[in-house]
C-alpha cells in the first residue's frame, strides 16, 4: 500500500503513515427495511466561477448531483438543502431554490427518496425580524420545497429564536405550519453546538424545558408530523424523549457522537437517523444497516465502531465547522476535483485536523482508492509547506 508523506502531529512533529487497504464497502443488494436512513448532503462548489467566493455563491451541479445520486446508490435518503449543505454558512436563499429543484427533479429520475429544508435564511440580517415575518418566510420556503414535490423538514430558525418571547409563540408559528403543509413533515431541532444562534430555542435555555415544548407540539399535532431530527449531541436526553413521542412519530437521531447505539436501540425502541455524518461514511453504515436489517447485531457494531472516531473528530468543536471535514473527505475520495467550499469554509479546519481526519477516515476503511487519497493528501500538505 502507499505511503503518505510525513503528517503532522499534535506534539509538533511529523511522521510517516501507511495506509491500510481500500474501501471493501459495496452497495446493498437491496432496500434498507429495517431503519429509515437519510443521509443529509453537502454541496460542491464551482471553483472556475468568476465570484467573490466570500460572498456569492457558484454551485458545481453536476458534482452536487453526483454526490446526491452515490447516497442514494447506498440506499440513502437524501435530506437536502440543510446545514451540511451550508444552509447559513455560506449557501444562500437563491442558490438553496435552485439546489432544492434540481435535487427533487434528480430524485424522481433516479428513484430515490428525498426530504427538503424549509427555514427562513431569506429574512436579512440586518433587520430585527417579526413573527409575522417569520411566518411569511416559512411558508415561502415551505412552497417551494412542496411545489418542488419534496417532503418538507423544517428547520429551526434564527429568525424565530430572536424575536420568540416565549414558547407560546413557538406553538403558534410551529401550529400554522403544520396545519398549512401538504403532508406530513420532520422537525427539526439543531441545537446550540452546530448553531449558536439558536441557544434558547423553544423559549427555554433549559434543555429539559425545551423538549417539553417540542413535546406538547408534536402531541398535538401528531397527524401532521412524520419525525422529529434532534440535534444535540445529548443521547439521554434523545431517548428520554423518543420514548414519549406519540405512536407512529419518529426519531430521527441527529447525534454524531452516539449514532451506533441510539440507531441500534434498546428493549423501548430505537431512532431512524438523519445524519450529516452519514455523508461522509455512507459505505459504512450502509453495510452495517443491512447487517441490522439481517440480524446481525454483532456485524453492524463492528462496522461502524471505528467510524465513531472519525465522527467525534469530525464534528468536533466548534461543531458547526464539521462540513469541512465531510467536504474533504469528499474530496480524498474523488468525488470531487478540488478542495474549495462555499464561502470559502476549506480554511475552518487546520492541517493537523485534515491530516487526523485522514488517518481516522483510512482506520473504519472509508478510502476507496488509496493511492488517490494520498496523491490529494500531498497537495493539501503542499500548500502547508510540507512536501515529500
Amino acid at each position: 500500500m502507499p505511503t503518505t508523506p510525513k503528517l503532522p502531529r499534535a506534539d509538533g512533529t511529523l511522521a510517516p503513515y501507511t495506509l491500510g487497504p481500500p474501501s471493501a464497502f459495496q452497495p446493498p443488494n437491496g432496500p434498507l427495511r429495517s431503519r429509515v436512513a437519510y443521509a443529509a448532503a453537502h454541496v460542491v462548489c464551482d471553483p472556475l466561477a468568476n465570484i467573490n467566493p466570500t460572498l456569492e455563491v457558484a454551485l458545481d451541479w453536476e458534482a452536487t448531483l453526483a454526490y446526491r445520486r452515490h447516497l442514494w446508490q447506498y440506499g440513502f435518503a437524501v435530506a437536502e438543502a440543510m446545514d451540511t449543505a451550508q444552509r447559513g454558512s455560506g449557501l444562500d436563499w437563491a442558490a438553496t431554490v435552485e439546489l432544492i429543484r434540481r435535487s427533487a427533479a434528480e430524485a424522481r429520475a433516479a428513484g430515490g427518496a428525498i426530504a427538503c429544508g424549509a427555514g427562513t435564511d431569506q429574512l436579512p440580517a440586518d433587520r430585527e425580524p417579526t413573527l409575522d415575518d417569520v411566518r411569511a418566510a416559512y411558508a415561502e420556503q415551505c412552497a417551494v420545497v412542496e411545489d418542488a414535490g419534496s417532503p418538507v423538514i423544517l428547520m429551526a430558525s434564527r429568525a424565530l429564536a430572536r424575536c420568540a418571547r416565549g414558547p407560546d409563540d413557538y406553538r403558534a408559528i410551529y401550529a400554522e405550519l403544520l396545519h398549512e403543509v401538504r403532508e406530513p413533515v420532520i422537525i427539526h431541532w439543531l441545537g446550540e453546538p452546530f448553531d449558536p444562534a439558536l441557544r434558547g430555542y423553544w423559549g427555554a435555555v433549559d434543555l429539559d424545558e425545551a423538549s417539553e415544548v417540542l413535546l406538547s407540539i408534536v402531541t398535538e399535532h401528531a397527524g401532521r408530523v412524520d419525525g422529529v431530527k434532534v440535534s444535540l449531541l445529548d443521547a439521554q436526553l434523545e431517548v428520554a424523549l423518543r420514548r414519549r413521542f406519540p405512536d407512529g412519530v419518529r426519531m430521527y437521531t441527529g447525534d454524531d457522537f452516539d449514532y451506533p447505539r441510539l440507531i441500534r436501540g434498546d428493549e423501548h425502541g430505537y431512532s431512524d437517523a438523519l445524519l450529516g455524518i452519514f455523508d461522509a461514511i455512507a459505505p459504512a453504515a450502509a453495510a452495517a444497516l443491512a447487517a441490522l436489517d439481517a440480524g446481525d447485531v454483532e456485524r453492524y457494531d463492528e462496522i461502524l465502531a471505528p467510524t465513531v472516531a472519525l465522527a467525534r473528530h469530525v464534528f468536533a468543536a466548534p461543531t458547526y465547522h464539521y462540513k469541512t471535514g465531510i467536504v474533504f473527505l469528499a474530496y480524498l475520495n474523488g468525488h470531487q476535483d478540488h478542495f474549495l467550499m462555499v464561502g470559502g469554509m476549506e480554511g475552518a479546519r487546520s492541517t493537523l485536523h485534515l491530516a487526523e481526519l485522514f488517518v481516522l477516515a483510512d482506520q473504519a476503511g472509508l478510502l476507496r482508492d488509496p493511492e488517490l487519497a494520498v496523491a490529494r493528501m500531498r497537495r493539501v500538505l503542499a500548500l502547508a509547506g510540507i512536501e515529500g
